[in-house]
């Protein structure tokens, strides 16, 4: 395990590593407690180093022999790596390894998931393989010969050779070692073909576990999709011949981009109509997007050091996004990931594990895999792309992949090809890379001789180590309206960059209703009184899909909080204008399921925080169950329309509009139940043909405490489904009523099927019970305690997801301080177990301040 007090690494202390790495062989020799891993590596002096240190990462690796240019040497062996004097001049590295995958608990390097071998390096992985610079920026060709009785051996790059018990792959493009990958195992694969727009005729597999096969249509064809469509927006081909990816049963996170060899948590690419739901089918399809989009963001350029991480993932995360985007329903597609932004991002800007896109430090890589670097990062890319218009994003983003192919790069090379490209100086902007927190945006308005004047002012919070925040550049999205609903200004981009300022709208007839922020052009808390009859309005009116929305979701907001606060009853006008578009039959059937979801729990908590009002999350469950009540009672009357209308009787496709229908069908049998007791859930749970309808009811029924039969004919058909098992373990505690959550969690760990050191099933129990906000905490301090207690268990085994599980700890201060005491000493607990890993440590004292 790590050392648990790792010293902080500083962006400013950046130096190019002082050799180059000219090719690199690799021999591997599986065998599951003792492989033997030989490298043999040329090294030249890197003209651009004023360092000659000859360093090398290493962790848990037993050297058996070193050598330089065939001769023996004895390194000076360091706790993260070996040194050793080198000459000044091309040389031969070779060294012999031996490591043991089996025991590999924590899934980084390489490792076994029953029975298979696999490797996991981003970030720092690599170095519990053999010794290397391990390091992004420190990019070669890579040739691997594995050496097995398996039957299928991969690697990176093209087969080049193979016989009985071995294999050998080629990687003819250059690449750091964090995109090495490595897969034995007995597998079976899903093949196809794909041929480029000039004519490469690409191999295709997807492999998996025998069992498996009938899981990987619908990924294969996403994969497709996403290989065509970034050649018709971004003009990237791919190029190698052939293109893998393997699911894996263990796997810390969702996927991993590794060149040629995608390795996928099996959750993210397996998928069939029994098996999974439409939201698991839309998250697989975006997910192969985003790990086959980093072939050029990511693999071809990638990061020149690991505080560059938003250089890649960002931009892929941006294009990933718009393919979804593309494929499915931009409007939705746009709110959905606001929603995610608000529900993850804005929390981490707002705590102690605040940090800028681009962090200026870090004590372990793994704990900035953040919301900040990916979904901020998008944001960033959006905004951008918002400011100097399509076609000179698309003109940047050509010049960034001539100009930067083969290199390791920084946000300043990113942002030097659009001011090539557009002529903008954009150090101003640049500042959302350097700046953390969420700034919020101010609003005034005044209208006078026809004139109507919008005034903004922007401030963004004090965060951890930043108290002092300079303005930011703000793309501002803005429509104006007449008092009769028709647009007499449409969407105008506002590009602010004072800490005060006005933009004028002359020539008009009549004091307008603005639409501020369209599309959410900028990630910021909008500050902006505005009465009930303008958000009334704008959710009648409104004709950008997502300020429409958010009307309404303003307006749920509001009236939850004075039920909260003041004790009044639901906002009637509010839930007849609503009714009034979910009635509407012209509109998508995916939006208008949007407009049905209310505010999250812990939304709500932050807001009363805000506000100066202590959250009590029991009376924030109670404030949105009493009005999810109120909903169902006052709409029964359309409730048997829009069965109707969600009715799908084709045949079973995981695309948007027959998605859309489900959706909106789930919102209304969760109201169905409220007014039955379960009746019409029971009997779609028992005739569902498709898991999105089986888990829609199933939800419904453990809402409705009327679940016990369900939930165990559910784990009698599935308990040898691994992946739908993770649903049932997961949703039992999501969903339990508050009091009863932590009790269920606990019971589920007690389960024969409960495997804690698989990161699915971890996530799913304890995931489960961070998401239920009244459950988790509840007063006595129970959830916070067990989850504590089982953070220590794994983190003796799996630091990297440990760690990550601790942000469920992350809004604690908000809190009355029975609870802020509860959490403190939990936390403390944690940080005081003897052994703790260097992920785990760091993420506590940062949470802790």
């Amino acid at each position: 395990m790590k050392d648990a007090s790792p010293q902080t690494i500083y962006l400013k202390d950046y130096k190019p590593f002082g050799y180059v790495v000219d090719d690199v062989h690799l021999t591997f020799k599986l065998v599951p407690n003792s492989t033997r891993v030989v490298s043999k590596i040329t090294f030249s002096p890197n003209p651009d180093a004023t360092d000659r240190q000859f360093r090398l990462h290493g962790e848990q690796l037993k050297l058996i022999s070193a050598k330089i240019n065939g001769s023996d040497v004895s390194p000076v062996m360091l706790d993260d790596g070996l040194m050793v004097d080198a000459p000044n001049e091309t040389f031969v590295w070779e060294a012999e390894v031996e490591i043991a995958p089996e025991a590999n608990t924590a899934l980084e390097g390489l490792y076994m998931s029953n029975g298979m071998y696999c490797t996991q390096c981003e970030a720092e992985g690599f170095r519990k393989i053999t010794y290397y610079p391990d390091r992004p920026d420190v990019m070669s060709v890579f040739t691997v010969r594995i050496e097995s009785d398996l039957p299928v051996l991969l690697s990176n790059g093209n087969p080049v050779a193979q016989g009985e018990g071995w294999a050998e792959w080629h990687d003819p493009w250059p690449k750091p070692a964090y995109l090495f990958a490595l897969v034995a195992g007995d597998l079976v694969n899903h093949p196809d073909r794909f041929v480029t727009q000039s004519g490469k005729d690409v191999e295709l597999n997807i492999w998996v576990r025998p069992g498996d096969e009938n899981k990987c249509a619908f990924g294969m064809e996403a994969l497709k999709a996403s290989m065509r469509w970034d050649e018709e927006v971004y003009g990237r081909e791919y190029d190698l011949d052939i293109f893998n990816i393997v699911a894996v049963d263990d796997f810390n996170m969702g996927a991993m981009e590794n060149k040629g060899l995608n390795i996928f948590n099996s959750s993210c690419v397996l998928a069939s109509p029994e098996t999974s739901t439409d939201a698991n089918f839309e998250r697989i399809e975006a997910i192969i997007a985003h790990e086959y989009f980093h072939n050029w963001t990511g693999n071809r350029i990638t990061c020149r050091d690991w505080f560059q991480l938003c250089l890649k993932e960002g931009l892929t995360v941006y294009r990933d996004s718009q393919f979804t985007s593309d494929m499915r329903s931009a409007p939705v597609k746009r709110i959905s990931d606001v929603i995610e932004l608000r529900g993850r991002q804005f929390p981490e800007d707002q705590g102690p594990l605040s940090h800028p896109v681009r962090p200026e430090s870090f004590q372990e890589i793994n704990n900035f895999y953040t919301a900040t670097v990916y979904e901020k990062g998008a944001e960033v890319i959006g905004m951008l792309k918002l400011l100097v218009g399509d076609d000179a994003y698309a003109k940047a983003l050509d010049m960034y992949f001539d100009r930067h192919d083969g290199q390791a790069c920084t946000i300043e090379d990113w942002l030097k090809v659009f001011e090539d490209a557009t002529g903008r100086d954009l150090s101003q902007f640049k500042r959302w890379y350097s700046q953390s927190g969420t700034p919020r945006l101010a609003v005034s308005e005044k209208f006078e001789d026809g004139t109507y004047t919008l005034t903004f002012k922007q401030h963004t919070p004090p965060t951890p180590g930043q108290d002092v925040k300079e303005p930011q550049v703000l793309p501002i999205a803005v429509g104006l309206l007449a008092q009769d609903g028709t647009e007499v200004t449409p969407t105008t981009v506002l590009e602010m960059t004072e800490a005060e300022q006005s933009f004028e709208f002359s020539g008009l007839d009549a004091k307008p209703i603005p639409s501020i922020l369209r599309g959410f052009s900028a990630p910021v808390v909008l500050e902006r009184t505005t009465s009930r009859e303008e958000n009334l309005f704008l959710l009648e009116h409104d004709t950008d899909p997502f300020n429409r929305w958010e009307a309404s979701r303003t307006l749920a907001r509001e009236g939850l909080i004075a039920m909260i606060t003041d004790g009044v009853g639901s906002d009637t006008l509010w839930l007849n204008a609503l009714k009034t578009a979910v009635a509407d039959s012209t509109l998508d059937p995916a939006y208008r399921a949007l407009l049905l979801s209310l505010p999250t729990q812990s939304e709500l908590a932050q807001t009363l925080f805000e506000q100066g009002v202590t959250p009590d999350p029991m009376a924030i469950w109670t404030a949105t169950d009493t009005l999810r009540e109120d909903m169902a009672k006052s709409w029964a009357d359309i409730l048997p329309a829009l069965v109707e209308e969600t009715k799908v009787i084709e045949t079973f496709k995981p695309d948007a509009e027959q998605s859309g229908k489900r959706a909106l069908a789930a919102s209304v049998l969760a109201m169905q139940t409220r007014l039955d007791g379960g009746a019409v859930a029971k009997a779609q749970f028992e005739t569902a043909d498709n898991m999105t309808l089986q888990l829609s009811a199933l939800t419904c029924l453990i809402q409705a405490d009327a679940a016990e039969d369900a939930l165990k004919s559910f784990y009698d058909q599935w308990k040898d489904d691994r992946l739908v098992m993770d649903k049932w373990f997961g949703l039992q505690v999501a969903a339990a009523k508050p009091a009863d959550a932590a009790k269920r969690a606990k019971t589920l760990t007690e389960h024969f099927d409960f495997d804690w050191k698989n990161p699915n099933r971890f996530r799913a129990v304890f995931g489960g019970l961070a998401m239920n906000h009244a459950g988790f905490h509840n007063a006595d301090g129970s959830g916070y305690a067990l989850l504590a207690d089982w953070l220590i268990k794994l983190d003796a085994k799996n630091p990297q997801t440990t760690a990550r599980m601790c942000t469920a700890f992350q809004t604690w201060k908000r809190y009355d301080a029975d609870r802020q005491a509860k959490m403190r000493a939990c936390l403390t607990r944690i940080s005081e177990t003897k052994g703790l890993s260097r992920d785990t440590t760091e993420m506590v004292s940062r949470l802790l301040g």
